[in-house]
């Protein structure tokens, strides 16, 4: 390196000096021409002096710029020279490293030789180790989740199964504008006709009756879930029952049933439940029934349900279908209309055979059967059913004659023989949720022969023909609902219903020899027959001695034989939560109802004020105060 610096510095000072030497014989040779030139020898010299002046200037330019162009050169020389060096040393190290490697790598090669049995036990204890550390992490995961448990269970675990009890305890009120003798359940299709003294009478009852207990079971198969469910109150009535004192009311049975709901979606349900022609929320899933939200337990005009004995079976069919059937108790209710022949269809109850001797019970052919498909999807649910039904009676042709006709001389039981007949009815409930399921909309719907046992008012099934046979009477429910749900403190809820009974009524061949209005009319049979005498139904009447004792009570109408033709009812709620939560809820409502009951058209006296088809109205105030166990 150092002598090509020498050859470099050596060929730019020859460069500089040859240029130098041509500068100086041109110049020579310039200064003999100009003596024979015209110009004078002192312009002549000024000139080439001039010109070697300015280049005397252009070489000593370039002469800098390759000096700088050398410095440049030189500098990166010199660190080419260091990074070289460094490599150099870099090397070397590496090498001294390797061969410390090499080296400790013999001796652990060595020290594994003699030690790699302890070296493998070490290894597997370590793995060990670290898998105890995870169970036990899990370990006390789990037991903070059972502490937290056992400090706030959910259930009660016995034997393997969950037990969840629930229900809740209530404070109501219920003010009436016109007595019915009811306590916080309304009887809706005997509401007084305004003038008879109950009507004059409100009536304000307090009760706790209501409070509910409820059990549910439940254990898990690897092929099915058994359950069991146990559900009360105190809305019954003993023998020695009564508000004077001590207020003390019967537990009722309301729901008692055991189900297994196998993994393939086939649902077994048997015992005593909310019927099938109930509407459900979440397919056909007991404990989802869609209750009217009202304080009174009979909930509103135009619901369809019952509560009774029933077995089951229904079958989910993908994730939105369902379909099910049911046999389930009958009851034939009271038979309507008036001068009916003598017929047998119900007894009393048999206090040996565990029925309420001041209550009549049905000579039942066989069950009820109940079928329904339902369909839901993320904003909606549809159901349609249909209910089967069978009845039947005692006839006896040589009974009692209707009254104000010449009585049968020699009245028996001789030609007695029993009349059936079948009837039921279709129905359809539907709900829609908007606004992120906060709005609810329900329409629902019940018509047919024979089915006034599945609505709230409970109007009459059937009448008679002259015959005695059955004559099941056609009519039928409907229900509309909205319910808001603005927040989860409050619930808003509003419900109009009707449920409707057709007239059907025949002649017995008699004629009517009271005096009257109708004196020389035709006898007819039946329900809501348009000869009815109905002008009493708005006349007050003397008290009668209660059947109890204690003083008098409101004695019946007289000449007041109206007949249901439909009751209305329109409902307004509310229910707002001060608590809910991990302790419970506790929450408080009202709620407002307007009924107005409508009778079929008889014989009045419109000119005394006395219409021919009567109608009573009742106004009804409801409050309740709730606390319910956590859910």
């Amino acid at each position: 390196m150092p002598a090509l610096k020498l050859i470099l510095a050596g060929t730019i000072l020859a460069t500089c000096v040859g240029a130098q030497a041509q500068n100086g014989a041109n110049q020579q040779a310039k200064a003999k021409t100009s003596k024979a030139s015209t110009k004078t020898q002192e312009q002549i010299l000024l000139e080439q002096l001039n010109e070697k002046f300015q280049k005397l200037d252009d070489l000593n330019r370039k002469c800098s710029d390759l000096q700088k162009q050398f410095d440049v050169l030189e500098q990166r020389m010199a660190a080419r020279d260091a990074e070289m060096e460094q490599a150099q040393k870099n090397a070397a190290a590496a090498q001294a490293d390797a061969a410390d490697a090499k080296q400790k790598l013999e001796a652990t090669q060595q020290n594994i030789g003699v030690d790699g049995a302890a070296v493998t036990t070490l290894q597997n204890e370590v793995t060990a180790l670290k898998s105890t550390s995870t169970s036990l992490s899990a370990t006390v995961e789990t037991a903070q989740q059972q502490t937290k448990q056992l400090l706030n269970p959910d259930a009660i675990h016995f034997k393997g199964i969950t037990l969840k009890p629930g229900g809740f305890l209530a404070a109501e009120t219920v003010n009436r504008q016109r007595g019915t003798g009811s306590d916080i359940n309304t009887a809706f299709s005997t509401i007084p006709f305004a003038g008879q003294t109950a009507a004059e009478l409100s009536e304000f009852n307090a009760t706790a009756r209501q409070s509910r207990v409820s059990f549910l079971a439940d254990g898990k198969l690897p092929s099915a879930t058994l359950r069991g469910y146990l559900e009360a109150d105190f809305l019954s009535a003993g023998t020695t029952s009564n508000n004077n004192q001590s207020n003390s009311y019967t537990l009722r049975l309301r729901q008692a049933w055991a189900q297994a709901a196998l993994n393939g979606g086939w649902t077994l349900t048997g015992g005593q439940m909310w019927s099938l022609a109930t509407e459900y929320t979440r397919g056909l899933a007991n404990l989802s029934e869609a209750i009217p939200l009202t304080i009174d337990p009979q909930y509103n005009v135009g619901f369809t349900w019952a509560r009774q004995y029933g077995f089951r079976v229904t079958k989910q069919l993908g994730s939105r279908v369902w379909i099910g059937g049911a046999i389930e108790e009958s009851e034939t209710l009271n038979l309507g209309g008036h001068n009916l022949p003598t017929i047998v269809y119900q007894q009393a109850g048999n206090p040996a055979g565990l029925y309420n001797p001041a209550a009549n019970y049905s000579f039942n052919q066989g069950p009820d059967l109940i079928a329904k498909l339902a369909y839901e999807n993320d904003w909606s649910h549809f159901e349609v059913f249909g209910v089967g039904r069978f009845f039947r009676d005692r006839v006896f042709p040589n009974g009692s004659t209707p009254t104000g006709t010449p009585p049968n001389p020699s009245p028996s039981a001789l030609g007695a023989f029993t009349a059936k007949t079948e009837g039921g009815g279709g129905g359809a409930n539907g709900r829609i949720s908007l606004f992120s399921k906060s709005l609810v909309i329900g329409a629902h719907g019940l018509i047919g022969d024979g089915i006034g046992r599945y609505s709230s008012a409970l109007l009459p099934d059937a009448t008679a023909h002259p015959d005695g046979s059955p004559e099941l009477l056609t009519g039928g429910s409907a229900l509309g609902s909205v319910e808001w749900h603005p927040n989860p403190r409050l619930d808003l809820y509003s419900y109009y219903g009707g449920e409707y009974a057709k007239r059907a009524y025949y002649a017995t061949g008699y004629s009517i020899t009271t005096p009257g209005p109708t004196f020389g009319q035709p006898i007819l049979t039946g329900y809501g027959a348009p000869n009815n005498i109905v002008y009493g139904c708005y006349i007050e009447v003397l008290p009668v001695a209660s059947p109890n004792g204690g003083g008098n009570v409101p004695g019946s109408a007289s000449n007041c034989n109206a007949d249901n033709r439909n009751i209305q009812e329109g409902t307004l709620g509310y229910w707002f939560r001060f608590y809910r939560g991990s302790r419970g809820t506790l929450q408080q409502g009202i709620q407002y109802s307007y009924v107005v009951r409508h009778t079929w058209q008889g014989i009045g006296d419109p000119a005394a004020g006395l219409p021919n088809s009567p109608k009573a109205i009742d106004n009804m105030w409801f409050t309740s105060f709730r606390y319910y166990l956590p859910q």
